[in-house]
């Protein structure tokens, strides 16, 4: 069957950046930041987006863009390799994986809209009068999984319509409404009383923080980057992939990381100050899964029309959670229809009730939640990019290079050589030693040592792979 593409750039861009725009910007980085000593996260956060984020977003479009085929066969064909085709399959483990945590938390959001929304005429929201207690009252069980399905259910319907019609209109949709009523809502958190302490916590930078807490900060840092970038899950690969035409991919890659980095930071000039201006410390209360739900929750209790603004906020990030898992179930569907050339309207419901059974699991189970959505994505992600990376740098080689530079420009052109070095040798490496520090590996045999497994490590792979077509 004729495989789809985007009808235009605008809408490959805006999917892309709907894929990236999502809870993880909106609900995950306040957490991770307030969890992470605030500036100082942020610090590193905007570091490894720059210095990583946007080259391996690069190296995932090269994939995509060139093989027009999901990360399974991408890697597969590229390489002539059944065994790289398996590396790639792990892009649809990491999808289900994704999905199976975020239409949980999706749900929650679709229940506080629902709530919030019922509400603006005349009463409160349930949650208004305990957050804590109302949030976790429906984080887990029946009612948690019900919400799951019911959010799942609409992300299935924007898939099941196809990349045109379903992806690339509904994030045209989405990601203007995002953007407008992000901007809104941070303009009035400007003017409420004590602002300028949120703006402190989430702004100034202390440097005796950083230094203390790097390798604290680092993993969470780089997990947070990876997640919100869509990267090493092969959403990337798989949306690059749609592209029927020779397009700048630095110039895409670009503005897709600087709108996905520009909607995280106003959401943190939103919540922060909404959180100080109610005499809320971040890093006291409400931290972890639910601190969008009880820290911001109890602000809009306090506020003068709350009902309203919480409507207005859940609706906004309803929208960009959608418009980043209908970019996670198109991973596993594009696989099924690419390798096995069944049609959409199957892939999609046989996927939709598969991660119906699993993300039920994580809705009944915190801890099976927290372990997903914490330790086990950001594992994935890591490993799964460092994979791709290692791919690009050293089994395409030259192919890598000429993809990279095709439609690029002059500017693009001269950066083609460095971002090849980077992504075959310097980001693996970085990757390598990151992962390793998820594994608590530096805290057991120290930094150095660490750093010398990193290096080992990374060796052997490029030593592995290296075909002697490859220039690196």
């Amino acid at each position: 069957m004729a495989r789809e593409t985007w009808a235009t750039r605008l809408g490959f861009i805006l999917a892309a950046v709907g894929s990236a725009v999502g809870l993880g910007n909106i609900w995950r980085f306040p957490w991770q930041t307030a969890e992470n000593g605030g500036s100082a996260f942020l610090v590193v956060y905007l570091a490894i987006v720059l210095l990583v984020g946007v080259p391996g977003l690069l190296g995932e479009f090269v994939i995509g863009r060139r093989s027009k085929k999901s990360p399974v066969g991408a890697l597969r064909e590229l390489s002539g390799s059944k065994k790289w085709g398996y590396v790639g399959a792990f892009s649809v483990i990491t999808g289900i994986s994704l999905l199976s945590f975020y239409s949980v938390v999706g749900g929650w959001i679709l229940r506080y809209l629902l709530e919030s929304g019922a509400s603006v005429v005349g009463g409160n929201p349930a949650y208004f009068t305990n957050p804590g207690q109302y949030f976790g009252g429906v984080s887990a069980g029946a009612d948690a999984a019900l919400y799951h399905l019911l959010f799942l259910g609409l992300t299935a319907l924007i898939v099941f319509a196809g990349v045109r019609k379903g992806i690339e209109l509904g994030t045209k949709v989405m990601m203007p409404a995002i953007l407008v009523l992000l901007v809104a809502l941070a303009g009035w958190a400007a003017t409420q009383p004590n602002a300028a302490a949120g703006y402190a916590f989430f702004l100034r930078f202390d440097p005796s923080v950083l230094s203390e807490n790097f390798f604290a900060i680092l993993g969470p840092a780089a997990g947070q980057a990876l997640f919100t970038l869509s990267l090493g899950a092969g959403t990337m690969i798989t949306y690059s992939s749609y592209l029927d035409e020779d397009r700048s991919l630095p110039f895409d890659g670009a503005a897709i990381a600087v709108l996905n980095t520009s909607v995280g930071v106003i959401t943190g000039l939103v919540v922060f100050p909404l959180l100080f201006s109610q005499g809320i410390n971040p890093t006291e209360t409400g931290t972890g899964p639910g601190a969008l739900f009880v820290g911001l929750a109890g602000a809009f209790s306090q506020l003068p029309a709350g009902t309203l603004i919480a409507t207005a906020f859940f609706g906004v990030v309803t929208l960009a959670a959608l418009s980043s898992s209908i970019s996670m179930l198109e991973i596993p569907v594009a696989f099924l229809v690419d390798e096995y050339d069944i049609s959409r309207k199957q892939a999609v419901v046989g996927t939709t009730g598969f991660v119906a059974v699993t993300g039920t699991v994580c809705a009944f189970n915190p801890a099976i939640f927290g372990f997903v959505a914490g330790t086990l994505v950001n594992i994935l992600l890591t490993a799964g990019l460092a994979a791709f990376l290692l791919f690009v740098g050293w089994v395409m080689g030259r192919e890598a290079l000429d993809e990279f530079t095709t439609g690029a420009g002059s500017f693009g052109r001269a950066l083609g050589t460095p971002w090849l070095l980077s992504v075959g040798v310097v980001l693996p490496l970085f990757l390598v030693f990151t992962l390793l520090t998820h594994f608590g590996v530096d805290g057991t045999i120290g930094f150095w040592p660490t750093v010398g497994v990193s290096v080992l490590a990374s060796a052997a792979a490029f030593l592995g792979l290296r075909r002697p077509t490859s220039v690196v």
